[in-house]
């Protein structure tokens, strides 16, 4: 089952998130503009209230909680109910596709990245950005899961991990970028946006199909 019920009941608390850590979320952002200049037509998978499809032109979101997909709307998104795993769209509808802060929450990785693979194009791209679980950041959201809703149903994935589901789902040619060196309320200022992984706690992948 989809991990719904925290997105539907503390929406105005995920979404305030993004305000109180403006600088974080402003790194996140550049992470993946780095990787995603030009998106083409895009979806989202695992929306959200938009907070990232918005801003890097993203047509089309899909998530399964439908207090998110208010938020998404009135941030300009075309958006449709349902989940990671069972996409609600065509073979090949779409020449790019994100999913960010999502990874660790769908019921099934490979079904998901299968599923992504399944609605882009020939040659399409695949953002994925993440929390890595052998980052401190990871780490500490692991340690903590229980003082917060959001993650303590959530399944982090190492960087290893995630490319080797993406190579089994038809990705290739990889690219990473990270960011975020400290934890949340210690950034004032938006994090450098670095090559590779390892260090930084929110990594972003481009693969290609």
């Amino acid at each position: 089952m989809p991990k719904v019920a925290p997105f539907e009941e503390h929406t105005d608390r995920y979404d305030e998130w993004f305000e109180e850590h403006d600088a974080v979320y402003q790194s996140e952002l550049a992470a993946l503009r780095r990787l995603l200049p030009e998106p083409g037509y895009a979806v989202e998978i695992g929306v959200g209230s938009a907070r990232f499809a918005a801003p890097l032109g993203v047509q089309v979101g899909v998530d399964p909680a439908e207090g998110m997909l208010e938020r998404a709307r009135e941030r300009g998104v075309e958006v449709v109910r349902g989940v990671a795993e069972f996409l609600p769209f065509a073979d090949g509808a779409f020449d790019t596709a994100l999913i960010v802060t999502t990874i660790c929450f769908v019921d099934d990785v490979p079904r998901t990245l299968a599923e992504a693979a399944r609605v882009l194009g020939p040659d399409g791209t695949l953002v994925v950005g993440y929390i890595d679980e052998h980052s401190p950041l990871g780490e500490r959201y692991r340690e903590s899961r229980d003082q917060n809703p959001f993650y303590r149903d959530a399944v982090f994935v190492s960087t290893g991990e995630l490319v080797d589901a993406l190579e089994t789902a038809g990705f290739g040619d990889f690219e990473f970028v990270q960011t975020v060196y400290r934890w949340p309320a210690d950034v004032a200022e938006p994090e450098p946006v670095d090559a590779g992984y390892g260090d930084g706690s929110f990594v972003a992948i481009r693969a290609t199909k």
